[in-house]
């Protein structure tokens, strides 16, 4: 049963977003949650988790940073923007950190911590990318704010809560940091003429290179991550950096063409299940079981808003008034993936509890529903105001 419905839950989300795109536009992925949450085990019972659908969900988060780590500007991480995005996430580490002593002790703050400081740029990228504003100054902002409410999380996860002494932990992350920063410094060098002029030639053959090497660099990072006992996602990531470089001197139809079939691999199959799979491991019965537990969501939402989305503002377009400064802040305390990912380390290695875990889950989906949606209308209405 769940073979069959999983694919159906994917096919149905967009279409429910459609159905009410004319009143209120949700992202997909809210449909995707919703849909997990209700088919799952918490409300009909009809999917259930198994072990393949949570190896296509690993491959759909891994896909989900790919695709963050092929649309990042690196050049929005340099000046002005790129060190107020840092600042503002340092700020919300500390912050977070903070704010979890009091909800878990040791370890577990650190987990509230990263959840705190995170941002869902793999989930923004398609908002962005749909208003056509990616390219201008508030996408590029939040863009900077999004890609460092990513990597920082990873790097933390990779540093505080692996199996190695923090000093162990340092020296292999910064060894596998060295190797993606060569590879991306290969990738922007090398001349990639004849890797084009293949890449076109089968990009309407049975051959689809261009896909296949996108897997094959997707795999090769995520092996070598796993080798050095790193975040997987962090290779994702990285792999995905990798690919914006060598793809980015091809031509403007050659580029166009790749990110259109990676993206029907992305968002029409693996991201989508990840999503689903997401909801339907939502531990819901934990949360209705304590009515008053169900408050500590919409406050959790509010503090991720509060403790992620202020610092953000620091990162916003120079001369941005504020609608703009609140967009760029809303935006920025969109959280999820990385919340999924940290809690599960956490409820694991029995670091929070399960209801814990379903709070933060929660406070995440919740600000996924929100607050892209009226930091947008926020964004184009700055724009018609000019400020």
């Amino acid at each position: 049963m769940t073979l069959l419905l999983v694919p159906l839950l994917v096919v149905a989300a967009p279409i429910l977003a459609r159905l009410i795109r004319r009143w209120l536009p949700v992202p997909v992925m809210v449909f995707e949650l919703l849909l997990g949450i209700l088919f799952g085990p918490a409300v009909f019972g009809l999917v259930q988790v198994t072990e393949f659908l949570d190896m296509l969900a690993d491959l759909g988060v891994a896909m989900l940073f790919f695709m963050a780590g092929s649309e990042i500007q690196l050049s929005a991480l340099q000046g002005r923007t790129g060190r107020r995005a840092w600042f503002g996430w340092f700020l919300s580490l500390g912050l977070g950190i903070a704010a979890g002593l009091l909800i878990a002790p040791g370890l577990g703050a650190v987990i509230v911590g990263i959840c705190l400081c995170s941002t869902a740029l793999g989930t923004l990228l398609p908002v962005l990318r749909d208003a056509g504003v990616l390219k201008q100054p508030f996408g590029l902002s939040v863009s900077a704010v999004g890609a460092v409410g990513e990597f920082g999380p990873i790097v933390a996860i990779s540093l505080l809560l692996g199996s190695r002494e923090p000093g162990g932990a340092l020296a292999v992350l910064t060894v596998f940091l060295v190797i993606a920063a060569v590879l991306i410094w290969h990738s922007q060098r090398l001349p990639h003429g004849r890797l084009h002029r293949f890449v076109e030639s089968t990009l309407h053959t049975s051959g689809q290179f261009a896909v296949r090497l996108v897997m094959a660099i997707l795999f090769a990072l995520i092996v070598l991550s796993l080798v050095l006992d790193v975040d997987m996602l962090l290779g994702a990531f990285a792999a995905g950096v990798v690919w914006q470089m060598l793809m980015r001197d091809a031509s403007p139809a050659t580029q166009h063409a790749v990110e259109s079939k990676i993206e029907g691999l992305a968002f029409g199959f693996l991201i989508p299940v990840f999503f689903v799979a997401t909801g339907v491991k939502f531990d819901l019965r934990a949360l209705l079981d304590a009515p008053l537990t169900l408050l500590l969501v919409p406050a959790m939402t509010v503090a991720l808003l509060v403790i992620r989305g202020l610092p953000v503002m620091l990162a916003a377009p120079e001369g941005a008034g504020w609608r703009e400064r609140f967009a760029v802040g809303l935006l920025g305390a969109t959280g999820l993936p990385i919340i999924v990912v940290v809690t599960a380390i956490g409820v694991e290695e029995e670091l929070i509890s399960s209801t814990e875990s379903a709070v933060l889950v929660g406070g995440g989906m919740l600000s996924v529903l929100l607050f892209p949606l009226i930091g947008m209308a926020l964004a184009r209405r700055s724009t018609r105001a000019g400020g």
